[in-house]
């Protein structure tokens, strides 16, 4: 099992570009299921959940080739099976995505109930009742969702859902872009992704109009077909990176991101004292303020406020702040597994409920500590750029998911990080490039 070894205290300093947004490419992957014909895919990021939502497509029939870096090119006209299975669903609950487009195409689909990060219950229950008012019939068998359209084909209705669920939007959006008539979707997500998501799908063909907004339209269409699209930066990815500038007292120039997708974090960290300025609609200069950090309150909400995604990587700042700061999850129940592990490097953190109070500044020193999820990992990695001495952080295959290249980006703008492998023949080998 890999790990990573940091040596802190480094200020980070150059230039890093952006990877594609992985939340963005899961679901423009799926739709591809929707068409016969081909679609093609730009700025897809190579990280592990793209390489299990690519073998899942393959399994399923479809051809998948990449005849340059980071595109792909989708063909889905030899789908004969309707089933995702447990082995790959269990390592990313994007794989759920699926079941939207084979509904809606084929009329049938079996997919396995979701795994991915142990942040907390997220159900799909929201989704199957959404398709059971699209006309769907739905089972549960043996741990497998199995669901079925009447005479082929779902059939356009109201969906108010009683909370907000991104992928629960996107599999509707999906579904209903083949569906009889008109779909409604109320309290619907409003993330960057989703309006990514509708522009290709209104490319292909589709009739979706107001994404990105609460109560969302779709008229649906006979059939639909291919097209040409470019997955949006990752608003993630950069919010890291940010933070990464910040608490190593560093400069970065972060070049193709899309600064509007991620403003209720740079306004929130801004509060903190760290300099941020968008130099050209793609490109942001950041840079530690010349008071040092300042502690702030956050609670993370649904977008456009601050997302749950970067909740962990902001409490890691918060450590390197002066004061105290609360820090309140609303959007997951367990997503302060991270909390034990900072709290082993040296940080000053106490929970209750669903808040953590943070009392900076405090001396992290390297230690080993364990990731437990995607973000968990991120906000490991940015308090060991910062600690004194070496940590080690075991279970990387979680930052796997969602960072590219995350070794080589850090590297390359002065991190002292290197990735270590198990050899089954000779112990440990040093991979620096990753």
């Amino acid at each position: 099992m890999d790990k990573f070894l940091i040596r802190g205290g480094r200020p980070l300093h150059g230039k890093i570009e952006i990877s594609g947004a992985k939340n963005s490419a899961l679901p423009c992957l799926a739709a591809a299921l929707l068409t016969p014909e081909t679609v093609i895919l730009h700025n897809v990021p190579y990280v592990k959940d793209l390489i299990t939502q690519r073998r899942l497509l393959e399994d399923l029939g479809a051809t998948v080739l990449t005849p340059e870096l980071r595109t792909h090119k989708i063909n889905a006209r030899n789908v004969a099976i309707y089933e995702a299975p447990y082995e790959l669903v269990k390592t990313m609950r994007a794989s759920v995505l699926a079941l939207g487009p084979l509904l809606a195409r084929f009329g049938q689909a079996k997919v396995s109930l979701p795994g991915g990060c142990a942040i907390g219950t997220r159900p799909i229950d929201l989704h199957l009742k959404a398709f059971e008012k699209l006309g769907a019939t739905v089972s549960l068998d043996s741990g497998d969702v199995i669901a079925t359209a009447p005479n082929g084909r779902l059939k356009g209705t109201e969906i108010e859902f009683e909370t907000v669920t991104v992928t629960g939007t996107e599999n509707v959006m999906m579904a209903a872009s083949l569906a009889e008539g008109r779909t409604v979707i109320r309290n619907a997500a409003m993330e960057p992704e989703i309006e990514d998501l509708a522009d290709l799908l209104n490319k292909m063909g589709a009739r979706i109009r107001r994404a990105g907004t609460t109560v969302m339209e779709i008229d649906g269409v006979e059939a639909l077909g291919g097209a040409e699209h470019t997955i949006i930066p990752d608003r993630i990815e950069t919010g890291t990176f940010i933070v990464a500038a910040a608490i190593t007292n560093g400069e970065l120039e972060i070049k193709n991101c899309r600064p509007e997708h991620l403003t209720a974090v740079i306004e929130k960290i801004r509060e903190t004292g760290v300099e941020i300025e968008a130099i050209n609609p793609s490109t942001l200069l950041v840079g530690s303020g010349s008071s040092g950090l300042v502690a702030k309150d956050v609670t993370t909400e649904p977008h456009p406020r601050f997302p749950t995604d970067m909740q962990a990587q902001y409490m890691a700042l918060m450590t390197q702040a002066e004061g105290v700061s609360n820090i309140t999850e609303t959007i997951f129940e367990n997503r302060f597994m991270h909390v034990g592990e900072l709290l082993r490097m040296g940080a000053d953190i106490h929970i209750s409920g669903h808040t953590a109070t943070v009392r900076g500044k405090t001396k992290l020193k390297g230690a080993p500590v364990q990731a437990s999820d995607l973000r968990a990992s991120a906000s490991l990695v940015l308090a060991a750029l910062c600690a004194e001495g070496e940590s080690v952080i075991d279970r990387v295959y979680h930052i796997d998911r969602g960072y590219e290249t995350i070794v080589r980006k850090l590297r390359s703008i002065g991190a002292d990080i290197e990735r270590i492998t198990e050899s089954n023949s000779t112990g440990k080998e040093v991979i620096a490039g990753r």
